[in-house]
């Protein structure tokens, strides 16, 4: 079949960059269109090499020619970067450009359920994509996963042994759940549970990865301050319910991160349990928690707002079960994680572009005590 160039540039104007809403297309993103009998190949240009929807776009444009113009057609997609950036490597995690605490200010908000969610909606737009639950007296990530009881692998290199996370629904995993029983409590001081930390991030084989999320314990502890201490962390996420008692800990959790001592961004801030909405009733919102608590909370503290999520029973049953619900990205759970996850990587985007790659923090140990003891007070 013979295809024309104005056909392979028609198909292409369905596909829309997620940042600016204008397609490919129009934003001069298509280069280089060659047609030889039933294959077309062209350059997708991208004026940035960290682009964090290259993999998905390249996608995109693929199936939406095949759309077009037929299932039978080969499509060849190179990509090309037309402006160099330099991108500072983290230290100890040489190959992740992003280090992403999702944190909150007290426990049973919900976090590591949008950790889990986040971290798959992420990987599903091709991005490379790690999860270290770091909630180190409560891991729940084995069981969201449904990996309870599985055990990472070790690989050697040299006199060097590095854990090898355990990766599914597209996302490297790594949890202090993986290296205990289920029903056995884990009755640790401070050091050793920040040991346990600097061991998932340091010796472990994570390769390249474009979002590495950290699922946090509640509250702010040593877990958290040591992570900022080993790692340059780009930014934290605050997970928070919209009534008035989540509230003022959330506050407490963005205070954290953002005091002179730490002075990690924070990305946004998102509601978990915003409205009920019962399945058999999917229009209607019920707000038993509070109205729109967490949005005017992000206003107040000039931070973004990333987005809702709404109580709905099938989040409960997934989380159970081990299937993430964005999974099933029809459902109304589904939509509302892959529209936080857009959200997410479009602010970290804009966070890089806009400010210095973050530092580790030198904090000595009164610094630390001085930093989590003024949080606390207020």
């Amino acid at each position: 079949m013979n295809y024309t160039k104005e056909q392979v540039l028609e198909a292409l104007k369905l596909v829309k960059h997620p940042e600016t809403g204008k397609n490919v297309v129009e934003m001069g993103m298509i280069d280089n269109v060659k047609i030889m009998n039933n294959e077309i190949a062209f350059s997708l240009e991208f004026k940035k090499p960290n682009d964090p929807f290259k993999k998905s776009l390249q996608s995109a444009c693929i199936k939406s020619i095949q759309r077009y113009l037929g299932e039978e057609t080969r499509v060849k997609v190179e990509e090309k970067v037309t402006a160099s950036q330099s991108n500072e490597k983290t230290a100890g995690l040489s190959g992740v450009k992003n280090i992403i605490a999702i944190a909150s200010g007290k426990g049973g908000v919900g976090k590591s359920t949008v950790a889990v969610n986040l971290a798959v909606s992420a990987a599903k737009t091709g991005a490379s994509v790690g999860l270290i639950d770091a909630d180190i007296y409560g891991p729940s990530i084995p069981r969201m996963f449904d990996l309870y009881g599985a055990r990472p692998q070790i690989r050697i290199d040299g006199k060097m042994e590095y854990i090898v996370p355990i990766k599914k629904h597209g996302v490297d995993i790594l949890s202090i759940g993986f290296f205990v029983k289920p029903e056995d409590a884990l009755v640790w001081r401070g050091p050793m549970a920040t040991n346990a930390l600097k061991q998932l991030l340091h010796q472990s084989d994570w390769g390249e990865l474009d979002y590495l999320f950290i699922d946090m314990p509640p509250g702010t502890g040593d877990v958290h301050l040591t992570l900022v201490q080993e790692v340059p962390v780009t930014g934290a996420i605050i997970v928070s319910t919209p009534q008035q008692v989540a509230l003022a800990d959330a506050v407490k959790g963005i205070s954290m991160f953002r005091g002179d001592k730490i002075n990690v961004p924070v990305i946004g801030l998102v509601e978990n349990m915003s409205w009920f909405t019962p399945a058999e009733l999917p229009e209607n919102k019920y707000y038993i928690f509070g109205k729109d608590g967490c949005k005017k909370l992000a206003e107040r503290m000039n931070i973004e707002f990333l987005g809702h999520i709404p109580v709905v029973q099938s989040i409960c049953d997934d989380g159970d079960s081990g299937r993430p619900s964005v999974l099933d990205e029809n459902t109304i759970a589904g939509k509302a994680f892959e529209e936080l996850a857009v959200k997410v990587i479009l602010e970290i985007d804009k966070r890089n572009r806009e400010m210095q790659p973050t530092k580790k923090v030198e904090i000595t140990n009164n610094d630390g005590c001085d930093a989590v003891n003024k949080q606390n007070k207020k």
